[in-house]
């Protein structure tokens, strides 16, 4: 995708919107789809650089006086502070969307995304500084946050919303792959790492270098949305009122109901989504003497198998309904929990097949787990209602489950770690019967 020409973008003085200075050219749907996949994709490298650390370097790292299974719990207790802090910097960022427009918006937080991920490859450990290592990476960690709170730039909506008629399932799917991919080049990067270094050369420099490449690939991601953010179409879904933020309290009180909703809809997708990626690594890790290379491999594999289940949600949403295949894969997710997660304890055979079927399952869901319901929202608040409705939708369904099921496992045993997944499929039903569709906006 060529960048072209400089474009100088500045904040009108109505709502901060974006005003073009001088021709540009129009951006299709494929290009607008590049811009999505890149943006996504710096996100979730981000996200899974930090959760493979987690499990692999932070419990050594930061709590070296904990016994492993209580480091990695702790390690997951910071892990969940993104989440919480995400609809804060949403607040924050729509204010400055508002104020200074959509490129201020997006360079200030992916700066901040940027800063707070590199500045977790220069943390000291505890046996440089004691407690405070655990303060700061905290500190890191909510600054990600709510980074990722301001990185909500619409352009998923852009996507769907010009896209052809008979295509929004396969659309609405595009922005979705970055996960499997972010997770592919994460995954990666730490095997290589972890299978050609010495164990004490990995943990004091070598985890340290994803973190690096994650700052470079936000870099990448600021200027792809930036192409966008300055294309007439952009601007005209703007003024359009399709991509205009509002104020948080006031679209709360308007669409209270439907970001509730928006959020639960896809709490079955978003729980396994840690189910199948950072909580098998962190069993593996702790009660298996399989080396971690092995399984990230595998990791890896079957993340590929799940980028084509995920384009495979797009032909199938397009021909029974997003909302169908919803309720049909929270059955199914229902299903695999109930005996899946026994299959950890299978040797090889067992992890392959549970880590097969657990992508199949989170392709076909997670891609078509984004703005559910966003056609609920009214016009004027669709944007900054959709950033919360996705805030809520990550909080509950994903900021915990590493936690949570990890602690269940380890007490209870490893199907007691399917009640997470059970209670994010019956969510999952409960409010897509619940919502009822508005009728589709003229364009």
């Amino acid at each position: 995708m060529s960048m072209g020409t400089s474009i100088p973008v500045s904040a009108a003085p109505h709502g901060g919107a974006n005003r073009i200075d001088g021709p540009h050219d129009a951006a299709g749907p494929g290009e607008i789809a590049i811009g999505v996949i890149i943006g996504r994709t710096s996100e979730f490298f981000d996200f899974f650089v930090y959760a493979i650390a987690s499990v692999l370097v932070f419990p050594k790292h930061i709590f070296p006086y904990a016994d492993p299974l209580t480091g990695t719990l702790y390690s997951f207790a910071i892990f969940a502070l993104a989440f919480v802090a995400r609809p804060v910097g949403t607040c924050i960022f729509m204010a400055v969307d508002r104020a200074h427009g959509r490129g201020a918006k997006l360079t200030i937080a992916l700066f901040l995304l940027g800063s707070s991920t590199v500045a977790v490859a220069f943390l000291p450990g505890y046996d440089a500084i004691g407690p405070a290592s655990g303060w700061l990476l905290a500190l890191f960690r909510i600054g990600q946050g709510l980074a990722l709170g301001g990185v909500w730039d619409g352009l998923a909506s852009l996507l769907s919303l010009n896209a052809p008629p008979q295509k929004r399932g396969w659309y609405a799917m595009v922005p979705q792959l970055g996960a499997p991919i972010g997770l592919i080049v994460a995954s990666a990067l730490f095997a290589f790492f972890v299978s050609t270094l010495s164990a004490d050369d990995f943990f004091d420099w070598g985890w340290r270098y994803p973190f690096f490449v994650a700052f470079a690939i936000n870099v990448v991601a600021l200027f792809a949305r930036l192409r966008i953010v300055v294309t007439p179409e952009y601007r005209k879904q703007f003024e359009n009122r399709d991509l205009e933020p509002t104020r948080v309290l006031e679209t709360v009180k308007a669409e209270g109901r439907n970001i509730v909703l928006g959020a639960f809809a896809p709490l079955a997708s978003f729980a396994l989504f840690h189910m199948v990626t950072v909580f098998p690594l962190s069993w593996i890790f702790l009660f298996t003497r399989q080396p971690p290379a092995r399984f990230l491999v595998i990791e890896l594999i079957c993340a590929a198998i799940g980028v084509v289940a995920m384009l495979a949600s797009g032909v199938i949403a397009d021909r029974i309904g997003r909302r169908q295949l919803l309720v049909v894969t929270a059955a199914a997710i229902a299903a695999f929990s109930g005996f899946a997660p026994q299959m950890l304890d299978g040797g090889d055979v067992g992890e392959a097949v549970f880590m097969a079927a657990g992508f199949i399952l989170l392709g076909l869901s997670f891609g078509q787990a984004s703005g559910a319901v966003a056609s609920n929202f009214a016009r004027t608040y669709r944007y900054t209602a959709s950033a919360l409705t996705s805030d809520l939708a990550w909080l509950f369904g994903a900021g915990f489950a590493p936690f949570v099921a990890l602690l269940l496992a380890s007490r209870f045993g490893l199907l007691s770690s399917g009640l997470y997944l059970l209670s994010g499929a019956i969510s999952t039903v409960i409010a897509i019967s619940l919502s009822r569709r508005r009728d589709p906006p003229t364009h």
